[in-house]
């Protein structure tokens, strides 16, 4: 286990660092991200999460380098599950993509610190109680069983509990003050709809957390481990958010891959004191495996024609065109048209010299 207070300090020096980076300097006024930037900012955070498991390779150990790339790959396939509902709180709230990098931030950053605390919370009741661990199991298989087989879910942000009982007891403004959270009117504070968004984001990052966390404890024990890993998971979801949000819908089987993962990490939790124990590099390649089997069949099924179309072929190229078999276009219906007076021409000409040779 590491228990460094040097290495704790360190890292989390290194987390407020890069975010008063990227908030003080590269997005200190608001604007909206663009996909190239969003990419560049994901890359960004991956390399980051790569450079820091060889730096845990290397001080640490290769078994302990290898659960934190588990847990990394884990919780950082699971947040697209949360960048699909960040896309719908969004929607609905009608928020501007300008501030949406705002609400993000300090949504992440509330994230953050209630995780540090679930996690502490979750490694003290698995130290004291062993059988939570068989319970956090089965209750991955559960979940996993129902993220695979589900249908698509409507989220609807003002049922939030939470956010009823904010508009309740806060006075809030009824339209938008810019990317503020509130705003001065008449001697008194007044928040604004955008810290609604913040407290929705809050509590619904807040639910993924019961997944993700015992996702994670299915593959070490280890504070550092475990927060490390979902820190670099959180705060390269932002980034994976902008990239994805528009394209979320083409991911059509990465549901079902989030669920077999959840399903093998829960079997892999209730298998742990066993003969029959999953070693960290075997998960790693299943968890690796089924994430990009799912994402490669997603992009096939959406490149893949629909049915009852197909591609028109001229001069040895495939047309972008397509139409409807057994509809074909005016353009085919003059081809056709051609080809047939062609062919009783030919049959003319034909016909005729048959008849000179025979007289």
């Amino acid at each position: 286990m590491i228990a460094s207070i040097w290495l704790w300090v360190g890292f989390s020096l290194l987390i407020l660092a890069m975010l008063a980076l990227d908030l003080g300097v590269f997005h200190r006024k608001a604007k909206r991200v663009s996909s190239k930037e969003a990419l560049g900012w994901t890359a960004i955070w991956v390399t980051l999460a790569l450079l820091f498991g060889a730096g845990v390779w290397h001080f640490a150990g290769q078994e302990k380098a290898l659960e934190f790339y588990t847990g990394w790959l884990i919780e950082y396939s699971l947040s697209v599950d949360n960048v699909f509902v960040f896309a719908l709180i969004f929607s609905y709230f009608a928020v501007p993509p300008a501030w949406q990098h705002k609400v993000l931030f300090w949504g992440i950053l509330g994230a953050l610190v209630m995780r540090l605390a679930m996690i502490g919370a979750g490694v003290t009741l698995m130290a004291r109680f062993s059988w939570v661990l068989y319970l956090f199991g089965a209750f991955l298989i559960f979940t996993g069983i129902r993220m695979a087989f589900r249908r698509t879910e409507q989220i609807h942000p003002e049922r939030n509990p939470v956010v009823r009982w904010f508009r309740k007891c806060v006075p809030v403004t009824r339209d938008y003050h810019g990317d503020s959270f509130v705003v001065r009117r008449g001697g008194r504070w007044l928040t604004t709809p955008l810290l609604v968004v913040l407290v929705c984001v809050e509590t619904t990052d807040l639910l993924f957390a019961t997944d993700s966390i015992p996702a994670i404890f299915a593959v070490t024990l280890d504070p550092f481990i475990v927060y490390s890993s979902t820190v670099f998971a959180i705060l390269g979801l932002r980034s994976l958010y902008f990239v994805l949000a528009g394209a979320i819908n083409l991911f059509h089987y990465l549901q079902l891959g989030l669920g077999v993962v959840l399903g093998f990490v829960g079997v892999k939790m209730l298998l742990a004191h066993t003969a029959w124990r999953i070693e960290t590099l075997p998960a790693l390649l299943v968890v690796a495996t089924v994430i990009t089997a799912s994402i490669a069949a997603s992009l096939l099924c959406c490149r893949r024609p629909k049915r009852g179309t197909r591609k028109l072929i001229t001069s040895g190229s495939v047309s972008t065109r397509q139409r409807q078999i057994g509809r074909p276009s005016s353009e085919n219906l003059d081809r056709n048209r051609l080809v047939r007076r062609y062919a009783a021409r030919a049959a003319t000409g034909l016909s005729k010299r048959n008849l000179r040779k025979a007289a």
